[in-house]
């Protein structure tokens, strides 16, 4: 069952992401128009109107402050046990054909994990990452993991290498079984702010109920400040990340992966 259901969800959203259907629904309505089928300018209406959307208003903000919002950052524990680091943050492929550790923009969480190991040296480290590709990569995003933090002077018995999960659900529950914390103990969980809702869902669900949201990664600032500073390519990037948390959100929720529709504080 979990094998289905990755397939399946790369399938729909390989379609149905906002970008690509959004062009999708615009070629359609064009190519209708030039036919003579007056009724194509509805499409073209609605696939052009997302990136006219994205680029005349905040859009991608106000999608995205949301998920960010829902869990502040907290002030450090006076005693943590643990840190799990979700992946997502490195590129498996270009580690691969160039030889050195390459992040993308979710790169916060790779060096925020480094700065909570030397701030607590007693805690084990847990990263989570296998790859989430249709057709994987030699390299799985653990083994990034391991070349970076060993280039930067984190390893050892304390780091923790989970290597099988393919989302965010595995995430969870692969972490958990690596893991196996003890009553009482507090871990910090460290993801993006826009994924942290999710996230906590799923630990939740899981059964590890002590873990502390530790966001890292914010794209988005209160008061309507930045929103237009970054390229429409960004702002498009950022709205359809948005929109697929919040699609997962129901997702994982109708699958019974998550506590509640938009987990939040206890």
């Amino acid at each position: 069952m979990e094998d289905l259901l990755f397939w399946a969800s790369k399938a729909l959203w390989l379609f149905a992401r906002p970008n690509t259907f959004a062009l999708f629904l615009a070629v359609l309505g064009v190519a209708l128009l030039v036919a003579g089928r007056r009724w194509g300018r509805w499409p073209a209406m609605l696939g052009l109107g997302w990136y006219v959307a994205v680029l005349l208003t905040p859009l991608a903000a106000w999608l995205t402050l949301p998920l960010e919002d829902r869990f502040s950052r907290p002030d450090a524990p006076a005693r943590v046990d643990g840190v799990v680091v979700l992946g997502g943050a490195v590129e498996t492929a270009l580690t691969e054909g160039r030889g050195i550790p390459s992040l993308n923009g979710a790169a916060e969480r790779m060096t925020e994990a480094v700065a909570l190991a030397r701030r607590f040296p007693g805690a084990r480290i847990v990263f989570t990452g296998g790859t989430g590709k249709v057709n994987p990569d030699d390299v799985t995003e653990a083994e990034v993991a391991r070349r970076l933090w060993s280039s930067l002077g984190l390893e050892g018995g304390r780091v923790v290498f989970e290597e099988a999960s393919r989302n965010t659900w595995e995430n969870a529950t692969l972490s958990l079984a690596a893991a196996q914390p003890r009553p009482g103990e507090t871990w910090l969980l460290v993801t993006s702010a826009s994924h942290m809702p999710r996230s906590v869902g799923c630990f939740r669900a899981a059964g590890w109920q002590g873990v502390v949201p530790w966001p890292v990664n914010f794209s988005t600032l209160p008061g309507g400040r930045g929103w237009f500073d970054s390229p429409l390519s960004q702002r498009l990037g950022q709205a359809e990340w948005a929109v697929r948390e919040y699609v997962g959100l129901v997702a994982y929720r109708l699958l019974g992966r998550t506590d509640a529709l938009f987990p939040g504080p206890l």
